[in-house]
């Protein structure tokens, strides 16, 4: 079992890792719309959070040897339902091969951000 760290990603904001390598696999935390240069919220509207979101996923990914195309499963967390045709056209540009993926809405995410996203992949 490997931690993994880039600094292309934001840093963990409390007790865990951004992922996890383990065999041929990748297992990522949950990924927010913070911008990794500056540690700020990537906007206030759905599409620019999710733009960021993939933005962190496919970093840690990278970081780890894999990449979006290599995810196996991704779970998607929404603080609206109302968002889910704006975040799925930016899904869709960084995850082409169509992982499995679960995507529900929670009553809140930290820092109240719009969306957050974890994924499994392979190496």
């Amino acid at each position: 079992m490997e931690i993994i760290h880039t600094p292309a990603a934001p840093e963990a904001i409390g007790p865990y890792s951004q992922a996890i390598r383990h065999g041929d696999l990748v297992f990522t935390s949950g990924q927010i719309p913070i911008c990794p240069e500056t540690g700020l919220l990537a906007g206030d509207e759905i599409g620019a959070q999710a733009e960021q979101v993939m933005k962190n996923v496919q970093a840690v990914l990278e970081a780890a040897g894999s990449h979006p195309d290599r995810a196996i499963k991704t779970t998607c967390f929404l603080a609206s339902m109302d968002d889910f045709a704006q975040f799925n056209a930016v899904y869709a540009k960084y995850f082409t091969k169509k992982p499995a993926r679960s995507c529900v809405a929670v009553k809140t995410l930290p820092k109240n951000v719009l969306c957050e996203v974890e994924a499994i992949a392979e190496l």
